[in-house]
């Protein structure tokens, strides 16, 4: 396997009747039989966008033939951005499997970051009842959140993921290399997500990620696969024991109820940069969760103000961006899927590093809270 003395190769395994690994580290996409390994029939089908695929999909396509010469080997590579997570961009994807011939055993190669690797996902799933789909995520947020656990989709313009199924990876392979080429904002974007395991499971790496924030901001290769691979360890355990979102793994959701309703209130807007994308509407979502959750009478706000000023640090916003109405988000959050029939249901928090499920929190208290800013 790839790797050097000074950046190893971290693996995580993700246990569970799908069980699989996540490989982190530098120049894994170059490693011909690192890849290949896991691609069981003679078809495959790579997808990617028009920012991923000039820089990477080449290289893993010399990679793969080197592998198997006799692989029939075909790319769909999609425009840019969310808002092209979309039913006619899936279908397009479709459309690509078909003209390829793709068999029962094909596999779907996603690379790219949490767009592509939602879309392919979700063609995987669909394709014939379900193929095998790796994940080689491009960017930080993609690394240490949509890629693992396999929950895929697509977007409506009426909300953020509301078509989608569970179709976990057949492998996830992070190649840290390929974070040198990411955009600043995307860089921070995934540190909010990297944020949200500390804030929600473990108080401590807070603290590290406090005591690495300079390192995170700087792309610092050994603190990031650190960062991604703790990240991946949290989220891992709680997917082995939740799957399908019954119970535990909804905690993955805080921030995401309030970010999913600004993100879908813009626009998917993130991308042209007219509005946030999505790791920075997390960050305000999270900011927004921890007032709630001090409002409410759960926490103390010196915990709020602690992580405001931690992503902060990072670059991220921490407030609703002008011109959104509290009405409107409210509207928003209503037909998200974290909805029940009690109605809104949150994620919030009793401190740093414990959070917890709450559902039938009153509109009035959203409203309140969305309308002081």
């Amino acid at each position: 396997m790839t790797a050097t003395a000074s950046q190893p190769l971290h693996r995580v395994k993700v246990s569970g009747d799908a069980a699989y690994t996540i490989d982190i580290g530098p120049g894994l996409l170059a490693d011909a039989e690192h890849v290949a390994v896991h691609l069981r029939g003679r078809h495959a089908l790579i997808v990617s966008d028009g920012h991923v695929a000039p820089l990477y999909a080449d290289a893993l396509e010399r990679t793969l033939r080197a592998a198997r010469p006799t692989l029939s080997l075909a790319r769909y590579v999609l425009p840019p951005g969310e808002h092209e997570k979309t039913l006619a961009r899936f279908g397009e994807c479709l459309d690509a499997l078909a003209r390829l011939g793709a068999t029962r055993d094909a596999t779907v190669l996603a690379l790219g970051g949490g767009v592509v690797g939602d879309l392919a996902g979700f063609a995987a799933a669909c394709w014939m009842r379900g193929v095998d789909v790796v994940q080689l995520p491009t960017t930080l947020l993609a690394m240490v959140d949509s890629s693992v656990g396999g929950k895929t989709a697509v977007d409506l313009p009426s909300g953020k993921n509301l078509v989608g199924a569970f179709h976990p990876p057949r492998a996830v392979i992070a190649d840290t290399a390929t974070l040198r080429s990411l955009p600043a904002r995307e860089l921070r974007a995934g540190l909010a997500e990297v944020v949200k395991y500390g804030a929600i499971f473990d108080e401590s790496f807070l603290s590290w990620l406090e005591a690495h924030a300079a390192d995170l901001l700087g792309g610092d290769d050994a603190t990031l696969a650190q960062a991604i691979a703790r990240s991946c360890g949290y989220k891992a355990d709680v997917v082995a024991r939740d799957p399908y979102e019954r119970g535990d793994r909804a905690l993955l959701n805080f921030g995401h109820t309030f970010g999913h309703a600004i993100e879908t209130e813009q626009g998917y807007a993130g991308a042209t940069g007219d509005g946030l994308n999505h790791g920075e509407a997390v960050a305000v979502g999270m900011v927004l969760a921890a007032r709630l959750s001090a409002e409410l009478g759960m926490a103390d706000a010196a915990d709020t103000q602690r992580l405001r000023s931690l992503l902060e640090r990072l670059g991220l916003p921490t407030t609703i961006p002008a011109g959104l109405s509290p009405d409107a988000l409210l509207a928003r959050m209503r037909l998200d899927k974290k909805a029940d029939a009690s109605g809104l249901r949150f994620i919030l928090w009793d401190r740093a590093g414990l959070a917890r499920i709450v559902s039938g929190v009153a509109d009035e208290a959203v409203l309140s809270m969305l309308a002081s800013g």
